[in-house]
């Protein structure tokens, strides 16, 4: 197993397998993408991470090379789950659109958020060299190029052209950084 897979798996050990919600962050720290487990945060984002078995993977809408840190907020019962969920995929999608295209959105009613786990599965040199502008730029453009191809010869979604928007706005962002 090469060291970049090493460590990706011995991060991803430390983190909690509880049921709850995640939120998978790019290399800025940024969240890109909210889920919930209820078989356990570990598991559900080890194979986001790892496999093809993921449906935001499969069907291009996160690329895993630009996931740098995991987030999890374990809860103690299933009903806390949506909720939490909702809280917070509208907190962090008002700051940047988020990957997610069929989540509802906030709750009703207040949320305690309990507190965060965050466990970064790149190491920090690789990081670093992901966040040059030119590499950045692109592997965006590259993403970009698979969701649309996914969208036109796959699936015509609502939630995938939620996500292609989402990859539009990043895509903005990384070329003037580029330029």
């Amino acid at each position: 197993m090469s060291t970049p897979q090493r460590f990706r798996k011995e991060a991803l050990a430390t983190l909690t397998d509880q049921i709850g919600v995640y939120a998978l962050c790019d290399l800025d720290g940024q969240p890109i993408y909210v889920g919930q487990s209820v078989d356990g945060i570990r598991s559900r984002v080890r194979r986001h991470l790892t496999s093809a078995r993921s449906d935001i993977i499969a069907n291009r809408q996160v690329d895993v090379w630009e996931i740098a840190y995991v987030w999890g907020w374990p809860v103690q019962s299933v009903a806390e789950v949506a909720p939490l969920e909702g809280a917070v995929f509208a907190r962090y999608d008002a700051e940047q659109a988020l990957m997610n295209g069929k989540i509802e959105q906030g709750p009703v009613d207040p949320v305690i958020w309990p507190d965060k786990q965050v466990v970064q599965v790149i190491e920090e040199n690789e990081r670093l060299q992901r966040l040059q502008p030119a590499q950045r730029l692109a592997r965006q453009i590259q993403q970009y190029n698979l969701l649309v191809d996914y969208i036109l010869n796959v699936k015509d979604a609502v939630h995938l052209k939620r996500s292609l928007e989402a990859h539009f706005q990043r895509l903005v962002k990384y070329h003037k950084t580029f330029l």
